[in-house]
């Protein structure tokens, strides 16, 4: 099992760590060193590039530019991997968003995940001037796009939305023949898309885990899935349910906090295993303030990480 740490203070959630919606750039380092001394796998940083204002009462106007931070995050760590959760694919241009991730590929010494979906707000989607029917075959495109400018060293690319001919694309990423790309979504031609490479992370998670063992058997059913049986990511960004630490993390006793960690592991070595995940995040129980977050990150990697992750790149 990888364990993954969803970036606090990357969004401003109203309801969600109130405490991370006052991290500035020393809070972030103070985040991302801890988590890469310890066993963690990757930060994985969302994606809204405006919010509706239906939607800012739920979900805040707050969230960092997910590419910047990225590379902001790589600069701050030595081993710990970098990823989204997700990009909005049809949000870029496939040449620009060809050259950045290749940049901090290279700069983080091969550190790269490439995490993307076809995104959900019709309002971003207008802004921008996308059309949102056509989001999927953006993404398909995009990605084979992407595939091809990290590749070669003379690309061409013809596509429906796309053009890219007469230029030479440099820097190649470090991960050849490129970073692993994972697609989040939770539809057919979502998991027919997450077949072609080498995750899968659901996304929304408006379901339980008990419906996962379908999709992938769906997933694992396509043709370009074959030869990727042991290699291939399910990212599952959920606690394990019916286990809470009640009273939060800080005023949690040691016998308490045995228990906790027995269930976590029972969850983890049995179901998430049995199903197929291969990575997963943290619950946060009851954090208040950055010393206490920092406090549960040493006390979940010593306690739950350690004994059941693998080494990263493993």
């Amino acid at each position: 099992m990888k364990f993954d740490l969803i970036l606090p203070g990357v969004s401003h959630i109203p309801t969600l760590m109130p405490w991370s919606h006052h991290l500035g750039a020393e809070g972030f380092r103070q985040v991302l060193g801890t988590a890469d001394a310890c066993h963690y796998n990757a930060v994985l940083i969302s994606e809204h590039l405006g919010m509706p204002h239906f939607e800012v009462p739920r979900l805040g106007a707050f969230w960092h530019e997910p590419l910047a931070l990225m590379a902001f995050a790589a600069a701050y760590t030595t081993r710990l991997r970098v990823d989204h959760t997700v990009l909005v694919a049809p949000y870029h241009h496939p040449l620009r968003l060809a050259k950045t991730i290749a940049t901090i590929d290279l700069l983080s010494g091969g550190r790269v995940n490439v995490s993307v979906g076809v995104g959900h707000a019709v309002a971003e989607f207008e802004a921008m001037g996308v059309p949102f029917t056509e989001r999927g075959a953006m993404t398909d495109e995009i990605l084979a796009a992407l595939d091809t400018l990290w590749t070669e060293d003379r690309p061409e690319h013809h596509g429906k939305y796309f053009q890219i001919s007469g230029l030479a694309l440099e820097p190649k990423p470090v991960q050849q023949p490129r970073p692993p790309i994972h697609v989040g979504g939770n539809s057919k031609p979502a998991l027919r898309r997450a077949a072609r490479y080498d995750g899968w992370q659901p996304n929304p998670t408006n379901f339980t885990i008990e419906e996962i063992p379908p999709l992938l058997d769906y997933l694992r059913s396509q043709p370009d899935f074959a030869g990727k049986e042991d290699t291939f990511e399910v990212t599952w960004l959920k606690q394990p349910q019916g286990v809470e630490l009640e009273g939060g993390f800080a005023g949690a006793g040691p016998g308490r906090l045995r228990a906790y960690r027995e269930q976590l592991l029972e969850a983890y070595e049995g179901q998430y295993a049995e199903i197929g995940i291969t990575r997963t995040v943290p619950d946060v129980p009851g954090i208040g303030s950055l010393a206490e977050y920092l406090d549960f990150l040493r006390w979940f990697d010593e306690e739950v990480g350690a004994p059941v992750a693998v080494p990263v790149g493993g």
